[in-house]
């Protein structure tokens, strides 16, 4: 009795330990969920494109660019100002002035190009791909939409060796392992993180 005891004892130890592994293991690798966060703390400037929904009401809405002046036009409301402002802050100025015309208005308003600090939102690729690449960041992208942009990986790439690194509010760098051969060839997306602006991904190549 005592020796079957002992031996499921043990058995249920060795689960717990590895359960614990395994968990350590695939928390430290995924990078926060902050691409979203960084564009709705963006300042919109000119020549950014915001793209306006109004929930219900499809004909409201409009893809446009900031105008020099920092207004976009909106269809009923006319000009709203954007610039300078957060895109969650212009939503709701046209949510309140919608309200004159449309019942209860729902708006989104969605930052679909940053031009106006074009540098600091570029995502870049480099190391071992076919064509190093400094991109403008888009809504949606990932670390695959921008490898595939500089041509996918060449012939010297170790692909399951990339990182993804990203600047961190206090200005450190944050460095985030993907394995980019699995994305490629397995169809294994769970490194395939959503990019924000600013975001290095590089390659390196294989050591023979």
């Amino acid at each position: 009795m005592n020796r079957t005891f002992a031996g499921l004892l043990a058995v249920m130890l060795a689960l717990l330990l590895a359960g614990c592994a395994s968990g350590g293991a695939s928390s430290k690798s995924a990078p926060p969920e902050q691409a979203t966060t960084a564009v709705e703390n963006y300042l919109i400037g000119v020549d950014d494109i915001v793209q306006v929904s109004v929930w219900r009401n499809p004909e409201l809405g409009i893809t446009v660019p900031v105008r020099p002046d920092g207004m976009i036009s909106v269809p009923l409301v006319g000009d709203v100002a954007a610039g300078g402002r957060t895109p969650a802050d212009v939503a709701g100025d046209i949510q309140k002035k919608l309200g004159d015309y449309v019942r209860d208005p729902q708006v989104a308003v969605i930052l679909t190009e940053l031009r106006s600090h074009e540098y600091l939102s570029r995502v870049r690729v480099t190391g071992a791909v076919r064509q190093p690449i400094s991109i403008p960041y888009r809504q949606g992208m990932t670390v695959l939409d921008a490898v595939l942009a500089a041509g996918g990986i060449n012939e010297f790439a170790a692909p399951d060796r990339s990182d993804l690194f990203r600047k961190n509010k206090d200005e450190t760098t944050a460095t985030y392992p993907v394995r980019l051969d699995r994305i490629l060839n397995r169809g294994d997306l769970s490194t395939n993180y959503t990019v924000a602006p600013g975001d290095v991904i590089v390659i390196p190549e294989r050591t023979f």
